[in-house]
């Protein structure tokens, strides 16, 4: 290990269209390079498969990794152990019970050791750490995408219990309309309303965002009935829970023209007075901050591990 390799955490962030491969400089809270490293890969392979998207990925970082990798990856996983509880999710079924620490260990470059972190954590904690929620001591971020991630903070801890933080602090556990969340908010539910409103195959979200910029009213009705939903249900939490920001990240974050205004509704609706109080801003960091919160949770930034509160 060359001198200041000390400082530098090699990142795999882990999707389920692709892999995503950094090396993360600790103390300027940047990837070195300054770039990631992308390679394709199939949420629906084998183990297999999967395995070595992630090397191949990690391979193509310019220098040999530091001995410390770090793994964010979405739920539900045992971070603990490293092993897959992945069933009916609709990706990374074929890691169910599968031992990804042992499989990783043996084939990343340079590795000694290898944690896992929920991806969802890694990009809020990225985000206080380096990007929008810079300077907040009080914290809530979502992640929208193929469901609806969720972590909050407080002087840089997670918290997973507490006045307004739902159970395990995972928001796409509650309900809206007798029914999951994520059965109304999540790429899977904005088609769907979209195919039933319009009686059509319903194209991805992107289309339906592109349709409703250019006067699609079914388009623009279903991002404003599901923020307004999702803001109505995160209402009475965030009051409780008093952020003074709260970061939006995800792929359909990238429509934040179409989110903003409905999901502010929704929480405003929910309580007037304390909501309005908070900052809504989607992510400066969209692509960068699951890499750095992931490094971040490895080195428990620099701090006494024990400031990280366990899954």
């Amino acid at each position: 290990m060359r001198p200041g390799d000390a400082t530098v955490v090699s990142v795999l962030e882990v999707g389920g269209t692709h892999a995503t491969a950094a090396s993360v400089d600790i103390e300027t809270r940047s990837l070195r390079f300054g770039r990631s490293f992308r390679e394709r890969l199939d949420g629906d392979g084998s183990a297999e498969d999967i395995l070595s998207a992630l090397v191949r990925c990690a391979a193509r970082l310019p220098t040999r990794g530091a001995g410390r990798w770090a793994v964010a990856l979405p739920g539900p996983f045992d971070y603990e152990r490293g092993i897959g509880r992945y069933e009916g999710v609709g990706k990374f079924d074929a890691l169910r019970g599968f031992d990804l620490r042992v499989a990783l260990t043996a084939s990343l470059p340079g590795a000694t050791t290898v944690s896992f972190w929920n991806d969802a954590d890694a990009f809020v904690l990225g985000e206080w750490w380096a990007g929008a929620a810079r300077g907040h001591r009080s914290v809530a971020g979502i992640t929208l995408g193929t469901g609806v991630g969720s972590c909050f903070l407080r002087d840089g801890r997670i918290l997973r219990h507490g006045p307004g933080i739902p159970p395990e602090g995972r928001v796409h556990a509650l309900r809206y309309a007798d029914k999951p969340l994520e059965e109304t908010v999540s790429r899977r539910a904005l088609r769907r309303a979209y195919a039933r409103a319009t009686g059509t195959s319903p194209p991805d979200v992107r289309e339906i965002a592109r349709r409703a910029r250019h006067g699609d009213r079914a388009a623009a009705s279903v991002f404003a009935e599901a923020f307004s939903a999702l803001g109505g249900v995160l209402g009475p939490l965030l009051a409780a829970f008093e952020p003074t920001v709260l970061v939006v990240g995800g792929a359909i974050a990238g429509a934040w023209d179409l989110v903003a205004e409905p999901l502010r509704a929704g929480l405003t609706e929910a309580d007037p007075v304390r909501n309005r109080r908070i900052a809504i801003t989607p992510a400066h960091q969209p692509d960068q901050a699951p890499l750095l919160g992931a490094a971040c949770l490895a080195t428990a930034c620099g701090e006494p591990r024990g400031r990280i509160s366990p899954l």
